[in-house]
């Protein structure tokens, strides 16, 4: 081939070349890749379970697309943290050889959750508080994972009774970890109430199968069928590690609690 042709066989080429690179980007990104998640919008609609909430001091009623809980956060079984003058008090029975009983006894609290009916993925993750950050079956509040701030529960727990709940100072009796008295009586799979996001939390086995954190996103949960969401629905398990409950954050946007 003749050096002129060589030249023009060349610069057809790099022609091609740069058409093929600079192509238009309707992204308006300057052709960089957007590194965003976009939360998936989904149709979830929470209101069959509500039935399976029932408790001594429990209500909830619903308005609109929210439903609002009213609690005394008294919990339906046996514990060593209920007075002594109480049907329900039941001196430490459980198989922790360190368990030390904390000085607090379980009274009666006023706690409001005011939840979405139809749960969303948040654009913007929050955090879970030290406190109440969701509801059990049975009334009693769930905390997350720390027994202070950024403290793990590696003390706190010798301190939770047989069915794995304790009072806080105030009497606030809660579970940070699974409730083993709900998930005898339902079920290691069973439905045991929700985040303050609206998603339900589920024990530690689904299929047949225990489920680890490895099964779970950051925020201890995932997308699945589940006995009373058939067609899938995102919701958090129990499980037996760290962070138990919830990881870094709700899944969904909190709805308002008061107490």
């Amino acid at each position: 081939m003749k050096p002129q042709k060589n030249l023009l066989f060349l610069a057809a080429v790099l022609i091609l070349i740069f058409n093929a690179c600079s192509g238009s980007d309707d992204s308006g990104n300057d052709g960089q890749e957007d590194d965003t998640e976009t939360p998936v919008q989904t149709n979830y609609d929470i209101s069959t379970i509500l039935s399976k909430f029932s408790g001594t001091g429990l209500s909830y009623e619903v308005n609109g697309n929210t439903v609002t809980f009213t609690t005394q956060d008294l919990p339906n079984h046996t514990s060593p943290y209920w007075p002594e003058t109480n049907a329900l008090h039941e001196d430490y029975n459980g198989t922790n050889n360190q368990f030390n009983l904390n000085p607090n006894r379980i009274s009666t609290q006023n706690i409001v959750f005011t939840i979405t009916l139809n749960p969303q993925e948040a654009n913007n993750k929050e955090a879970t508080g030290l406190g109440p950050i969701g509801i059990a079956r049975n009334g009693v509040v769930f905390f997350n994972q720390y027994a202070g701030p950024d403290q793990p529960l590696t003390n706190e727990i010798d301190s939770f009774d047989q069915w794995l709940g304790h009072p806080q100072r105030t009497g606030q009796y809660h579970y940070h970890i699974e409730p083993t008295y709900l998930t005898s009586e339902f079920g290691d799979d069973a439905f045991l109430g929700l985040l303050s996001d609206g998603f339900p939390i589920y024990g530690s086995m689904e299929n047949d199968q225990i489920i680890t954190n490895d099964d779970l996103d950051e925020y201890h949960g995932h997308v699945s069928a589940t006995e009373d969401f058939p067609n899938g629905i995102y919701h958090y398990h129990i499980t037996s590690e760290d962070p138990y409950l919830n990881g870094n954050g709700y899944f969904g946007t909190p709805g308002n609690i008061s107490q």
